[in-house]
């Protein structure tokens, strides 16, 4: 089933929240289909969280967020991340990652030859650029989200490629 984010059912009641949703330009086909669903969907989803009395949000967001740039990728996942920190979760977790690598598991029908040579091309580029903007691991993401949960001190947190190792 396919949600519908402008018209949720109510989430059942949690103390602790996760999205990951996310799409790209190329596969949502226009720009606006794609902050449809990296800026509207993720928000949609965090306010429907929120009335279910989520107050640990954690978001896998991309290195580079920034609301002011002029590229709609970073600019898109800067402005859900500031939304976010307004909204007022007792926690709000942000992981930055840089390239994701791994199997592409559902992704094999999809022709994405950029990403392909990107992650085959990972390790060497690893070498030549900062930790924090190289690539990692999914799973070690998903190691990162599972050992967040556990931490309840409030504020908002940005986790770079280091931080997201070291938690997983």
């Amino acid at each position: 089933m396919v949600a519908d984010f402008d018209d949720l059912p109510p989430l059942p009641e949690a103390q602790i929240a996760v999205c990951a949703l996310g799409t790209t330009r190329a596969k949502a086909g226009s720009d606006a289909a794609f902050r449809a669903v990296d800026r509207d969907a993720v928000l949609a989803f965090a306010r429907a969280a929120q009335k279910a009395g989520v107050t640990h949000f954690i978001l896998v967001s991309s290195v580079g967020a920034n609301p002011n740039s002029s590229l709609l990728y970073p600019r898109t996942k800067g402005e859900v991340e500031v939304a976010l920190a307004a909204m007022g979760f007792a926690r709000l977790d942000i992981l930055q990652p840089g390239l994701l690598i791994g199997p592409s598991g559902y992704r094999r029908a999809e022709r994405r030859p950029v990403e392909r040579f990107l992650q085959w091309a990972a390790p060497v580029m690893d070498l030549a650029v900062p930790r924090d903007l190289g690539s990692l691991p999914a799973e070690t993401v998903a190691h990162a989200i599972v050992a967040l949960t556990k931490h309840s001190k409030p504020g908002v947190f940005r986790h770079t490629n280091r931080a997201i190792a070291a938690f997983a």
